[in-house]
């Protein structure tokens, strides 16, 4: 019998469990998702839906590798697990197996992003007791961003308010780690050398990456910096905040911030692209504005960091589908030869401009998943199981 080849990837959040399994050459086998956890929810696998009670993550975890059993791809056949955790700190800045350390770690990054990693460990210790000769690895999405340089990554803030943790992190770094493997793929060439990457969804940024490393990002501390997002307001005011937390009380600003501004705040409630785009209010056709604008204009921010673009790439929900959304981002850097090619934009295609364009455009399509099993493959192929 041949050893166990595959790895079990889960991204773990407050209610739900999204996962993935990846063969030896990484392609992706069996995913699913439990959700409605903490009540009565559901599981599904593929096409398959299972109404389930989930009272917790250890028994929504549970009833997943039940399930992967029945299929082939329970711990009898599994290699690994690989965890997306959001937020690796300063400290946490390579993929890595799970040690007491690097636990211990994750733990002291939950002040960083409390909605995110606390749940990320509550599966890193289900999985400890339910499949406890399994070993565990995790990614983490701030990690990419390490390479950025301390004047990127350092707020205009005196010691003591920056000893708190307040500086720039960056997310969305599994995505962009992604695409710059995907990327020659697809063009059948290098990696570009300054590439210019959006990352658009629900939640957005762009990343300067420059010879394949990070060197500036539109999120910071947190997710909230940046572009117009589905319901994230993206870059503010300080000054504003403050009002905002005078007038309305922290938590009420937390919420209207994070949960009611962006896309959802102009628009009277809509937070999807798709229904912006069908919407034909002029509230919805503002939204729509602001999020072109901001993406062109921040993205000017990124080229400056890189001292050039060669390469635009999109990714993300967004950016793979909403064709109108990629061809106004695209007339904003006309200036650099960026010439697109409607026909390939309208059919969603690899490449976007035309064959005599100064600067390309690709969609490279999101691949988050893989790329956590692509480093636990990695740390495992390099004797760190």
């Amino acid at each position: 019998m041949s050893a166990p080849a595959d790895i079990l990837v889960l991204n773990t959040g407050s209610s739900s469990v999204k996962f993935a399994v990846f063969d030896a050459q990484l392609q992706e086998r069996i995913s699913g998702v439990a959700e409605g956890i903490g009540g009565h929810g559901h599981l599904r696998i593929g096409a398959q839906k299972e109404a389930l009670d989930l009272p917790d993550h250890g028994e929504a975890l549970s009833a997943v590798l039940d399930r992967l059993t029945q299929k082939g791809a329970g711990p009898d056949n599994l290699r690994a697990l690989a965890h997306r955790v959001v937020h690796g700190g300063t400290g946490l800045t390579m993929p890595a197996r799970i040690t007491p350390d690097v636990r211990a770690e994750i733990q002291a990054c939950v002040p960083l992003a409390p909605l995110h990693n606390p749940h990320a460990l509550l599966a890193i210790d289900a999985l400890e007791q339910l499949a406890p000769d399994l070993p565990q690895y995790a990614s983490f999405d701030t990690a990419f961003h390490a390479t950025a340089p301390e004047v990127a990554n350092r707020y205009a803030l005196p010691p003591q308010a920056e000893a708190l943790g307040l500086r720039r992190y960056g997310f969305h770094g599994l995505s962009y780690a992604s695409l710059c493997h995907r990327l020659p793929e697809i063009s059948d060439a290098p990696l570009p050398s300054r590439l210019l990457a959006f990352h658009l969804g629900n939640g957005a940024s762009i990343c300067a990456i420059k010879d394949g490393q990070s060197v500036a990002t539109t999120m910071g501390y947190s997710p909230l910096e940046g572009l117009t997002m589905g319901t994230r307001v993206g870059t503010l005011d300080p000054n504003a905040t403050l009002r905002l937390v005078e007038e309305f009380g922290l938590t009420e600003t937390k919420a209207l911030l994070n949960h009611h501004s962006g896309l959802a705040g102009l628009s009277g409630g809509l937070s999807d692209m798709r229904a912006l785009e069908e919407a034909g209010t002029a509230e919805a056709q503002f939204a729509i504005d602001h999020f072109c604008y901001w993406a062109i204009r921040h993205g000017h921010s990124m080229i400056g960091a890189l001292g050039g673009c060669d390469a635009i790439v999109f990714t993300g929900g967004i950016g793979e589908n909403a064709r109108s959304i990629r061809a106004r981002i695209l007339e904003g850097f006309a200036w650099l030869g960026c010439t697109i090619n409607p026909d390939s934009n309208l059919e969603n295609a690899p490449c976007l401009t035309s064959p005599n364009a100064e600067t390309t455009a690709w969609i490279v399509p999101a691949e988050e998943e893989r790329q956590i099993a692509k480093d636990a493959n990695t740390l495992i192929a390099g004797g760190r199981a």
